[in-house]
C-alpha cells in the first residue's frame, strides 16, 4: 500500500465521512482512540472491520486520482500473466491486467511508487497503464501463475516416455513419478478457483477430455494425450484407496486435499467405460456454502411456510428435485434452524458432505449392511428429536420413516421428484397408505438452482414475447398501484417489485468475461413451499393426481418454482432464460 501523507490521511478520513461509507460519529471516536493509543487510525478501523482493505484501497486510489480495479475475483489468460515473469510481479506486487494498444495494463500494490513503474516499464520494454488494487486482489493473480493448465500437457509428454504396461510394478512407478502428481494437482486447483462442482475426467479413443461443471454448467477446459489416463487414474485410485488393478467393476472413493487455502473433500467415482475408465470428482467446498434459510433464497410466504413445518413437534419435512438441486444442503439448513442443546438430531447420509458441531451424524455404508433402512431402525432406538434421512430410496425406507414420523419425531429427507406435488403420489407408489402421509407429511419443498448474472451486467427493456410471458406467469402477484408496492412485497417476500400490466420490464443480462462465463457467476435457489392443509390432506386420502395436488396448493398461496424464478429475475438476480431452463419440466 502507498505511503500516506498527513494530507492524504484527512483527505481519506473526509471521503469515508462524505460519502457514508463509515460514519461520523464512528470516525470520531476512532480518532480519540488513535490519538490514545497510538496506533495508525486505518488500522485501527480495520482491525475493528469498520473498512476493508478493498475499501481502503478503493479510496486511496480515488485520493490520489489513480484508477482502482478489484482483482479478488479475476481470472487473467495465462498469455497475459506471461508478459511479466513471476519473479518480477512478485518483487514488485504488480501483475498483468491486459494488452491494449501497445501499453500493458498492470495493477500494482504501491501504484504511487514512480522508480517501480519506470523499472517495469523497461524490463517489458512497453509503456505501462498503472491501476491500484490491494494486496489481496494482487495475490489472488500471483497465485494463477501457478495454476497453468499446460503444465498438465508437460506432464503428459513426460508419462508419454514411461512404460506403457497395465502391471502393477510399472503403474506405481507412474504414479510416483512427479509430472502426474503435478497435473492432478493443478487439473484439481483449476476447479476449486474456478468454483466447479464435478470435474469430469472421460477417455475417448485417442485423447482424454476434462470437462468441469461450473454453475450447474459442463465446459471442457482441456484434452489431454491419452497416453496419460493409466497415470492419472491410478494416481486418484491410491489417493482414494482404490484398487488399481480394478478395471472391470464401477469403484467409489473419496479424500481430502488443502486446494487454494481451501480444505476441500473429494467424493470419486470411477466407471468402466468402451475407452478406458471414466472418472467422476465431485468436490465438496464447506467454505462457501451457506447454511442460512434466508441467504439461501426462502423468503415470505415460503420462509412462513417452512418455519411452520420444523417447528412442529413430529412429521415430516420432505425436499424434492433433481440431482444437484440443492435438497441436502436445504436439509442441513433446516437442521442449522432448529439446532440447540434441547434436541438430539441423528442423521444418516450417504455420504456425510457438511460436518454439524453437536449433531449425530451416520455414514451409510452398504458394504457391512448399513443401509438407509437398517441404520433408521437403530436411530429409533437412540432417543432422538429429529431424524435426518439423505435420501427416500425404496418402500423400505419410506415405511421406516413414515413410522418414525408417526410416533413423535420430526423427520427431514429429500425425494426425486420434479416437483412439491409429486412427492405425494410419488409415496404412494412406494405402497404408503394415503391416510398415513396426510397424517405425517407437514412441509414439502421443490426447488432448482439457476446461475445468478454477474455484478458485470447491463440492463434492458424486456421484448413483447418476455413481457407477456411474465404477465401470463406472475401478473397476477404483481402489485396493482403504486400504493401496495410495499405491502405485497412485503407479503411475497421480495424488495420493490415492479407494477402489474406494465408495456414492459427493466430485466439484466450478464458480461460474458473468462471469470463470467456467459454473464453468470455462482447460484441461487428457486423454491416452492407446499404447507399441506387440511384441504390437500383430503386430496391426498382421495388419491388425487400431483396436478390436482398443485393446483390446491396455488389456490392456497403456494408461488411455484417458476413464479419464483421469475420475480427473482425481475429483481436482478437471474435471467428469464435461465429461469424457463431449468423450470421447463416443472408444471
Amino acid at each position: 500500500m502507498a505511503i500516506l501523507t498527513t494530507d492524504m490521511q484527512e483527505k481519506l478520513i473526509h471521503l469515508l465521512g462524505d460519502e457514508g461509507l463509515v460514519s461520523k460519529a464512528v470516525l470520531d471516536l476512532a480518532l480519540k482512540e488513535s490519538q490514545t493509543t497510538k496506533q495508525p487510525i486505518f488500522a485501527l478501523l480495520s482491525e475493528k472491520h469498520i473498512i476493508d482493505d478493498e475499501m481502503l484501497t478503493h479510496a486511496i486510489a480515488q485520493v490520489s486520482g489513480v484508477p482502482y480495479v478489484n482483482l479478488t475475483s479475476t481470472l487473467i489468460s495465462q498469455d497475459v500473466l506471461a508478459l511479466l515473469p513471476e519473479d518480477v510481479a512478485e518483487r514488485f506486487m504488480a501483475v498483468p491486467l491486459a494488452e491494449v494498444q501497445n501499453r500493458l495494463a498492470v495493477a500494482m500494490v504501491d501504484a504511487s511508487n514512480v522508480q517501480a513503474v519506470d523499472y517495469l516499464s523497461s524490463r517489458i520494454e512497453k509503456p505501462l497503464k498503472v491501476f491500484m488494487a490491494s494486496e489481496a486482489g494482487v495475490r489472488h493473480v500471483l497465485d494463477q501463475y501457478r495454476t497453468d493448465l499446460s503444465t498438465v500437457g508437460e506432464a503428459a509428454e513426460a508419462s508419454k516416455q514411461e512404460e506403457e504396461s497395465s502391471s502393477d510394478n510399472n503403474i506405481k512407478t507412474i504414479v510416483q513419478d512427479s509430472p502426474i502428481s503435478r497435473a492432478l494437482s493443478t487439473i484439481l486447483e483449476y476447479a476449486v478457483k474456478t468454483r466447479a462442482s464435478d470435474i469430469h475426467i472421460e477417455p475417448l479413443e485417442s485423447t482424454l477430455k476434462i470437462r468441469c461443471r461450473v454453475d450447474g454448467v459442463l465446459r471442457e477446459i482441456m484434452q489431454l494425450p491419452k497416453a496419460i489416463e493409466p497415470a492419472l487414474v491410478s494416481r486418484i485410485k491410491i489417493l482414494s484407496n482404490l484398487k488399481i488393478d480394478e478395471h472391470r467393476v464401477p469403484q467409489d472413493g473419496q479424500f481430502a486435499v488443502k486446494v487454494a487455502n481451501k480444505e476441500v473433500d473429494l467424493r470419486i467415482a470411477i466407471s468402466p467405460v468402451v475407452w478406458g475408465e471414466q472418472v467422476v470428482i465431485r468436490l465438496l467446498d464447506k467454505t462457501g456454502t451457506s447454511l442460512n434459510i434466508e441467504e439461501m433464497g426462502y423468503a415470505g410466504r415460503a420462509l412462513r411456510a417452512i418455519r411452520k413445518g420444523i417447528m412442529r413437534p413430529n412429521g415430516m419435512v420432505l425436499t424434492s428435485g433433481p440431482t444437484g438441486s440443492g435438497k441436502s444442503t436445504s436439509l442441513y439448513a433446516l437442521i442449522q434452524e432448529i439446532h440447540d442443546d434441547s434436541v438430539n438430531i441423528v442423521t444418516l447420509e450417504d455420504p456425510v458432505e457438511y460436518k454439524i458441531n453437536g449433531v449425530n451424524q451416520i455414514q451409510v455404508n452398504t458394504e457391512v449392511g448399513l443401509t438407509f433402512a437398517t441404520g433408521l431402525r437403530s436411530i429409533l432406538r437412540q432417543d432422538p428429536n429429529v431424524i435426518m434421512v439423505g435420501e427416500i430410496r425404496d418402500e423400505e425406507t419410506a415405511s421406516l420413516a413414515v413410522q418414525a414420523a408417526l410416533t413423535g419425531h420430526l423427520v427431514f429427507s429429500t425425494l426425486h421428484t420434479n416437483s412439491a406435488a409429486g412427492v405425494l403420489p410419488r409415496l404412494l407408489d412406494m405402497k404408503i397408505e394415503p391416510f398415513l402421509i396426510a397424517s405425517t407429511v407437514n412441509t414439502i419443498i421443490g426447488q432448482r438452482l439457476v446461475r445468478r448474472v454477474a455484478a458485470k451486467r447491463d440492463t434492458y427493456q424486456s421484448n413483447p414475447i418476455e413481457t407477456q410471458n411474465i404477465l401470463a406467469t406472475v401478473g397476477h402477484l404483481l402489485p396493482k398501484t403504486p400504493a401496495d408496492v410495499v405491502q405485497v412485497s412485503q407479503d411475497l417476500g421480495y424488495k420493490d417489485l415492479p407494477l402489474a400490466g406494465q408495456n414492459a420490464y427493466t430485466l439484466v443480462k450478464g458480461k460474458d468475461t473468462p471469470e463470467t462465463p456467459r454473464g453468470y457467476s455462482g447460484r441461487a435457489g428457486l423454491y416452492e413451499v407446499m404447507d399441506v392443509s387440511e384441504n390437500i390432506q383430503r386430496l391426498i386420502v382421495n388419491r388425487a393426481t400431483s396436478s390436482e395436488i398443485q393446483k390446491q396448493a396455488v389456490a392456497e398461496g403456494m408461488i411455484t418454482m417458476r413464479q419464483d424464478g421469475y420475480l427473482k429475475a425481475l429483481q436482478g438476480l437471474t435471467t428469464l432464460e435461465e429461469v424457463n431452463r431449468v423450470t421447463a419440466d416443472t408444471a
